[in-house]
């Protein structure tokens, strides 16, 4: 829905997902960790790919184990004035965020919104940061304050005087979706998934789509092919680990 927009990181060659991607997808050759180093590596050629090959009016970063509504997103991002300096996304933690710069001995407390829940920054914004960003500088950011890449992106925003702006539709495995409120799903913007933390909704069975993003997929656009393929069934949920699902 979005495929001229979209670009995929990652830290290996892959022709056939060259193909699928229209050459969109980069090697970074950073490092399959997830250790600071290795995300933060990713994370800054994500930004200078934006900011040397992208002309699109918003940076936006999703995990690998997100799904995304792409018409929600942009009916989200339609909402803000992309001329102005926006950092969208949301905390995964309820409290600010103390940050020590190392370099600087500098302190600060403050909101980041987690990269598993998906950010997006306006393109001026992810310009006043590129002297933090710029070649390795987002790594050498990163190192200063010690923290991750979506605590380092916060932190830059920081610097140029911006604040997370929250956005509730956006949602990371850090939240509990055994309960989420089904008839809300299709105005969700982004889902995570981890450990068995899904979204109980109608759809395939479990052995097929543990994540239920295939699911939801089809709830949200049934005119799909696949969709059409494959059996349906009832809410799906998770047995006890004990248990064989069937």
């Amino acid at each position: 829905m979005a495929k001229k927009q979209t670009w995929f990181f990652t830290d290996v060659n892959d022709e056939n997902l060259q193909n699928l991607t229209d050459d969109h997808m980069i090697n970074t050759k950073c490092g399959r960790s997830h250790s600071i180093r290795d995300l933060c590596c990713k994370m800054g050629v994500e930004i200078n790919t934006f900011l040397t090959v992208s002309k699109s009016r918003w940076f936006c970063h999703f995990d690998d184990d997100n799904y995304v509504n792409i018409p929600k997103l942009v009916d989200v991002l339609n909402g803000y004035d992309p001329n102005g300096d926006w950092y969208l996304g949301k905390p995964s933690i309820k409290y600010k965020y103390p940050v020590y710069n190392k370099k600087t001995k500098t302190k600060t407390k403050l909101w980041f919104g987690t990269g598993g829940a998906g950010i997006c920054i306006s393109r001026p914004l992810v310009t006043k940061m590129k002297p933090f960003t710029i070649g390795d500088q987002f790594m050498r950011t990163c190192y200063a304050v010690i923290n991750g890449d979506d605590v380092t992106v916060a932190y830059i925003a920081h610097l140029q005087n911006i604040s997370l702006t929250v956005i509730d539709k956006f949602h990371s495995h850090f939240e509990k979706f055994k309960s989420f409120p089904r008839e809300t799903i299709e105005d969700e913007v982004s889902f995570g998934y981890q450990n068995k933390n899904i979204i109980e909704i109608e759809g395939f069975d479990l052995k097929v789509d543990p994540t239920r993003f295939l699911s939801l997929h089809c709830i949200l656009f049934p005119g799909v092919d696949f969709c059409s393929k494959m059996d349906w069934g009832p809410v799906q949920k998770y047995a006890d680990e004990n248990t064989t699902i069937s």
